[in-house]
């Protein structure tokens, strides 16, 4: 009888079992590329009518001018000359488009795998220059997806479905991308380094020094002679190590970012980068900025890079061939940061933006904290704080460390 009763209930288990996995279903996101020739593509990287940013992503600052990406569209050119007011000029076309960097008349920017050059001497009538295919192999969609390389992805038409388990791993092929219905897919981007060919933010994966252009990929920096800059000439690519993130030129030094740590490289020729220095730590997001003593690590969980960390590390680099950890601050998910002075501005993802008096590095006093923002980059300068945020592009008068204010905010289309 005992026998029986084993038999009955393992044959209740199994029989759930099999009903569990039958029951099995999955709600994703399916996106089918929309491609186009290339021919058609290059010839539309053009000025077209302003837009508001629907996705903002990474920003640059030239001039009067803010360069805002438009994550896998292309990038907005704002005239920011009255920073209570700034106007939509122009958008550029650029499929793919998650970095740029101007110099003069010239902007480059990723498309994809390759670097384009576009000539912006009328921000109104901006013209491609040319192309140099490549430049970032590693550009991945997720998944299984291998994009078609004769044409370029100019837009993803989605679709929610619910499916069952069979037919979603059926369906996990080349052809399509499929994305968690809750998963959040967009992509995200100091008085960054005194450099006269503008200022990036914290996120970038582009730094320009001089006449020099440097680019990183997922596992190399490769450095562009731009002396004439409408033609960029690589002169090396270098090895750094895999799962590399941003850079931020300072001075004569780039500091990389990477899901492992920091890393410093030497531009002293600026050709040929050498690696000068490292700084270790738990794996995690890793946006860099320096103000020449000290650099400002932010660690954040919850993305490709796998970490579980939510903080900000103060890395001592008086001597750069030894940095060493000063210490650590807990924050919620942080994102980009900026300096200018004594003030630290942490864009802590959907807690906002945080302020810091930086006077002394290893004992941080939180000044201001603006809410009910979700950031993702910024940029001090000219006692400006440019801030990028799901909401949309904000502006702050620093010029009053007390009284920080709010200068500014252009919405994303929809709110």
């Amino acid at each position: 009888m005992r026998k029986l009763s084993f038999l009955f209930l393992l044959s209740v288990l199994l029989l759930g079992q099999s009903c569990l996995k039958d029951s099995v279903r999955y709600t994703y996101t399916i996106a089918t590329p929309v491609y186009k020739e290339k021919a058609e593509v290059y010839a539309n990287i053009r000025s077209n009518a302003a837009v508001l940013p629907e996705n903002p992503g990474k920003i640059y600052l030239y001039g009067n001018y803010i360069f805002l990406s438009e994550v896998d569209k292309g990038v907005h050119i704002i005239d920011n000359s009255n920073p209570a007011q700034p106007v939509f000029k122009a958008f550029i076309n650029i499929p793919g488009n998650l970095d740029m960097a101007v110099k003069g008349n010239i902007l480059y920017a990723d498309l994809y795998t390759d670097l384009v050059v576009v000539d912006i001497s009328d921000p109104l009538n901006a013209r491609f220059v040319k192309h140099i295919p490549q430049v970032f192999p590693y550009r991945n969609y997720g998944g299984y997806f291998i994009a078609d390389s004769n044409r370029i992805i100019v837009d993803w038409i989605r679709k929610d479905t619910t499916v069952d388990y069979d037919m979603y791993m059926g369906w996990y092929k080349s052809e399509v991308m499929l994305y968690s219905a809750v998963s959040n897919t967009n992509a995200q981007g100091g008085t960054a380094a005194v450099n006269p060919t503008g200022v990036g933010g914290s996120m970038a994966r582009f730094g320009l020094v001089n006449d020099y252009l440097y680019c990183i990929d997922n596992n190399q920096l490769h450095s562009f002679d731009i002396g004439n800059s409408a033609d960029p000439v690589r002169t090396a690519s270098t090895s750094i190590g895999w799962d590399i993130e941003t850079l931020y030129p300072f001075r004569n030094k780039l500091f990389i970012g990477s899901a492992t740590g920091m890393f410093i490289y030497d531009i002293s020729n600026p050709a040929s980068p050498a690696r000068e220095g490292q700084f270790v730590h738990a794996r995690a997001c890793d946006p860099v900025i320096t103000d020449g003593n000290y650099a400002y690590v932010t660690l954040r969980d919850g993305t490709t890079c796998t970490g579980t960390s939510n903080q900000l590390d103060v890395v001592d680099v008086n001597n750069m061939s030894s940095p060493f950890l000063l210490k650590s601050y807990n924050m919620t998910h942080p994102h980009g940061l900026s300096k200018a002075g004594n003030l630290l501005f942490i864009c802590d993802g959907r807690d906002g933006l945080k302020v810091y008096d930086a006077a002394q590095p290893g004992n941080l006093q939180l000044k201001k904290h603006f809410r009910g923002l979700e950031t993702f980059d910024a940029i001090a300068w000219n006692n400006n704080l440019i801030v990028v945020a799901k909401e949309g592009l904000c502006q702050y008068d620093i010029s009053n460390p007390e009284n920080i204010t709010e200068r500014s905010r252009i919405p994303v289309r929809g709110n």
